[in-house]
């Protein structure tokens, strides 16, 4: 059996430092060629970046802000891109290099390819510092400084109970209304938000218009002018009221506003309030709607009671009548006040459209107009037919 030497790989001797090392085109190992080159020439070892201590946003130049957290892909793309040499050298890899959060240094260990000979790359791994510099961003700068806006929304509720208004915060904050605002600012019944521009706060005026019925008015100030060039600086103020009807009150109005609205009883409840006041004629079941344009015209459909009046009452037999209407059913109810409750046998006879809600040993919330104190100059118009005892 003939012997066949097992093939040796063929070594160099490196021309600088004559170490023995395999074939390559620039003849020279790698301490050598390191030696020589420095492919990470040029990339800044140390840099800045400037962070709002407000809002803790990180400037992107030229003059966008942007919201990183440590140690995130954002903020690591965000720091690459301050680092000008890259675009000469192939990217390999880059990651943090745990800091502590307070010493205001962020550190980044980056791995970098580059061609130094003809068919010869070098990788090689360098660390850069960067230094988190304090510096506030120019909304922060607005919200600091004072009579900086330029338009502003004052919107009111003229209710003691604000639950239309609750009911508007919540969507303005679901829908990110208030983006736009520099200023929120907390007043006796209401908000008032600045804005740095006019069409912001149009655009605001726009959307609380469309999610609840409103009015408002406008007026402007002249802060100064410029007679050479006939420019004016102005500050603009929008009024807006919302209405003043919230859900679950007790709603009175003239018999000719409630034929209007399609033969429906002059004491209605408020079941719902949204771009229009929903109401229910708690005896038959009967809905209808009224828009912002309809009640600011007339201005005739006032609240009688609301949720501060509401007392407790006990359910006693609930007798279904058969008529239903979307999740209502109307029924007779008699219940009795928690007050009289073992006490004695004075119990009352309504009727509600709750009948599919209630049942034996319920307890209902419900105004009591045979003991309530109301002045109301529709409410006194009523016959006696109309006022029930309780309205549940």
């Amino acid at each position: 059996m003939e012997y066949i030497p097992e093939p040796r790989q063929q070594l160099i001797l490196c021309c600088e430092c004559g170490t023995a090392i395999p074939p390559n085109p620039a003849n020279m190992c790698v301490n050598c060629v390191r030696s020589i080159v420095d492919i990470t020439e040029g990339i800044p070892k140390q840099a800045t970046v400037h962070w709002c201590k407000n809002c803790e946003r990180y400037l992107q130049p030229p003059a966008s802000w942007l919201g990183c957290d440590l140690e995130s892909r954002e903020l690591l793309a965000l720091c690459l891109k301050k680092l000008r040499g890259l675009t000469k050298v192939r990217l390999i890899d880059a990651g943090f290099v745990w800091t502590e959060p307070h010493s205001r240094r962020i550190k980044i260990k980056i791995t970098i390819q580059k061609e130094v000979f003809t068919a010869t790359i070098l990788q090689q791994t360098f660390e850069v510092e960067y230094v988190v510099s304090s510096m506030m961003c120019p909304d922060c700068t607005k919200i600091m400084a004072q009579n900086t806006w330029k338009a502003m929304v004052q919107v009111r509720q003229k209710v003691d109970h604000q639950r239309t208004f609750f009911y508007l915060e919540q969507l303005i904050l679901k829908h990110n209304a208030h983006q736009e605002t520099i200023n929120i600012k907390e007043v006796k019944g209401g908000i008032d938000f600045h804005f740095a521009q006019r069409s912001h706060a149009i655009k605001m005026v726009e959307f609380l218009a469309s999610m609840v019925p409103t009015r408002s008015k406008s007026s402007e100030q002249l802060i100064s002018s410029d007679t050479h060039t006939s420019t004016s600086n102005y500050k603009f103020t929008y009024a807006v009221e919302l209405i003043p009807v919230c859900k679950d009150d007790l709603v009175s109005m003239p018999k000719k506003t409630a034929n209007a609205l399609g033969q429906i009883s002059p004491l209605v409840l408020c079941t719902r309030v949204g771009n229009a006041v929903h109401i229910i004629d708690f005896k038959t079941l009967q809905v209808a709607e009224i828009t912002g344009l309809v009640y600011w015209r007339q201005e005739d459909i006032t609240p009688v009671c609301s949720m501060r009046d509401l007392k407790e009452f006990y359910v006693m037999d609930v007798e279904l009548l058969g008529h239903k209407f979307g999740r209502y059913a109307l029924a007779d109810i008699t219940i009795q006040r928690m007050a009289d409750v073992g006490r004695n046998d004075n119990v009352i006879i309504v009727r509600s459209h709750l009948g599919n809600l209630l049942n034996f040993g319920d307890t209902v919330l419900g105004y009591d107009l045979l003991t309530a104190n109301i002045n109301n100059t529709n409410f006194e118009r009523l016959s006696s037919d109309d006022i029930p005892s309780v309205v549940l």
